[in-house]
Parts: C-alpha cells; structure tokens; sequence
C-alpha cells in the first residue's frame, strides 16, 4: 500500500490508540483528540503520566489497551515514538501513524526502518486533519502547500 492508502484504511478504523495525549486542554495533542472522538472515532489515549483525560481512562502504554486497537497515532518526540511503535509491535497493533505537522513532529528513520523489518504499516508524518473533511481551511492550505511541494502522499 503507498500512503495515501495507509492514511485512508487508517482512517476507516474506529478504535484508535493516541499516544502523547497531553493534560493541556490547549495543547493540539487534546484538540485534535476531542475533534476525532466527535467525528465517531473510539480513541484510547495514551500517556504514562496521567490516570485519566476527557474523561477517558488513559494508558502508560498500548500494551496494556484491552480490547486491543486496531491502529495508533503517535504524537510524542521521536526519541519517544520508537519506544512506543516497539510496544505496539508487541501488542500485535499493524498500523501506525507517526504524526507530523510541522518540524520533525514523531517521525525518525529509526522509527521508520522498525516499522519496516517488523513488517508493521507505517504512516511516515502528516496531519490527520489534512485528511478528514471538514477540517477547516488552516488544514486545507497545509496540504495545498504540501501538494505543490511534491511532498503530499500519493
């Protein structure tokens, strides 16, 4: 599958873990959250640090997730991103979603190259909001300026 189908099957799944979910109602990591709870999505958050967000139980890690997701967004450091894709790799959890938006966000080759030997499917970077609709016009130009970069998934 090439990214563009990755994000898309992503997107079709409704139980999701959220690693890197912060406390902040503020943080993006919490708006984009609460966006995708409304739109229907089961998200499981993620966070070692926290009992509870939303008013949802949160997890110190994706192996602990009963019934078990069927995808993760992961929205950490990198550093953090490949302890988290390896916990998923144990929970047998086949597609995850290295968050990226601006700057590095979660990806890094070392993520992405486990992904790979481990045979799990990787979504190298990108903002989900740039893939759902009516995500708002902020949303909309980030992919306009990724398309004419060359850099938008296909």
């Amino acid at each position: 599958m090439n990214t563009k189908e990755l994000i898309e099957d992503f997107l079709q799944k409704k139980r999701i873990a959220f690693a890197g979910v912060s406390s902040s109602e503020k943080d993006f990591s919490r708006i984009l959250m609460n966006d995708l709870v409304k739109r229907g999505y089961e998200i499981v958050p993620v966070n070692p640090n926290i009992d509870e967000i939303g008013g949802m139980k949160s997890y110190a890690s994706v192996k602990e997730i009963e019934p078990p997701v069927e995808a993760v967004l992961i929205m950490t450091k990198p550093e953090a991103a490949v302890n988290i894709l390896q916990d998923s790799i144990e929970a047998n959890i086949p597609l995850v979603w290295l968050y990226r938006g601006a700057g590095k966000g979660s990806v890094s080759n070392e993520a992405i190259e486990l992904a790979k030997e481990k045979d799990i499917r990787v979504i190298p970077g990108f903002c989900p909001y740039m893939f759902l609709p009516d995500s708002g016009l902020i949303h909309k130009i980030h992919g306009f300026f990724m398309k004419i970069a060359g850099s938008y998934p296909k």
